[in-house]
């Protein structure tokens, strides 16, 4: 208690920690950013993607493990397409591009989740 003049001033201070709220609250704006980076780097990827029969194109997936999102397929000849190969298939690079390509996108995607929190 303290003494102002005549007067008895008392003041009560309350601290909640809201550390395990805030903190799940980052965990999911992590995971949508990520799910939404990784589907737009999918969508890149399936549109530069080779095309003759679509197989390729349409295999494409994302899927978000920990604090990463990882794009790919599981088609047969997809690495001979992205790298090329030594019998003749020059590298079209379709899934690089789709992340290399658009940081700035998933920087802003980033942004925009953790600006929800």
């Amino acid at each position: 208690m303290a003494n102002a003049g005549n007067m008895d001033i008392n003041i009560e201070v309350e601290i909640t920690d809201n550390s395990p709220e805030v903190l799940s609250a980052l965990q999911i704006a992590v995971k949508r950013a990520l799910w939404a980076m990784g589907d737009r780097a999918r969508n890149y990827a399936s549109r530069n993607a080779p095309y003759k029969t679509g197989n390729l194109s349409n295999s494409i997936t994302h899927e978000e493990s920990g604090n990463s999102t990882v794009i790919g397929t599981n088609v047969e000849y997809a690495a001979a397409q992205e790298l090329g190969s030594s019998r003749g298939i020059k590298p079209k690079h379709y899934l690089m591009n789709a992340v290399a390509n658009h940081s700035d996108e998933y920087i802003q995607i980033t942004k925009d989740s953790l600006a929800n929190v």
